[in-house]
């Protein structure tokens, strides 16, 4: 049974919405940061912090499962060499989600998703 595990399906299928995910995770550990849609932006918050989560861990495991995730191995390294430095010591709460102007063309709420420090 699936009850109270809702999950943003951003009216995707499932193959789709996962690989709008992995490009997002992908861009957004390049830089940092990341300026997209509000529904996008929430939905990839979740699966930032589940990947900082398994980078605190450090383990080959947790480096395994967080590699499935990514297209390029240059982006796993820098969330376990470097990104992960900066949150050894804090529970959760690694990204902040600020809600900016809507999209100009469709009036899209959009929301600029970054790294806490």
């Amino acid at each position: 049974m699936r009850h109270r595990r809702k999950k943003n399906k951003l009216s995707l299928p499932a193959d789709q919405r996962k690989a709008v995910l992995r490009t997002l995770a992908n861009s957004f550990f390049k830089t940092g940061e990341i300026k997209t849609t509000l529904g996008r932006a929430k939905a990839l918050q979740c699966e930032v912090e589940r990947l900082i989560s398994l980078a605190k861990r450090g383990d080959v495991h947790a480096r395994r499962q967080a590699g499935k995730f990514f297209y390029e191995k240059s982006v796993l390294k820098k969330l376990f060499n470097e990104t992960v430095g900066n949150f050894k010591t804090k529970k959760g709460g690694y990204t902040r989600l600020i809600k900016t102007l809507p999209r100009r063309g469709d009036a899209a709420p959009t929301a600029i998703l970054q790294l806490v420090n």
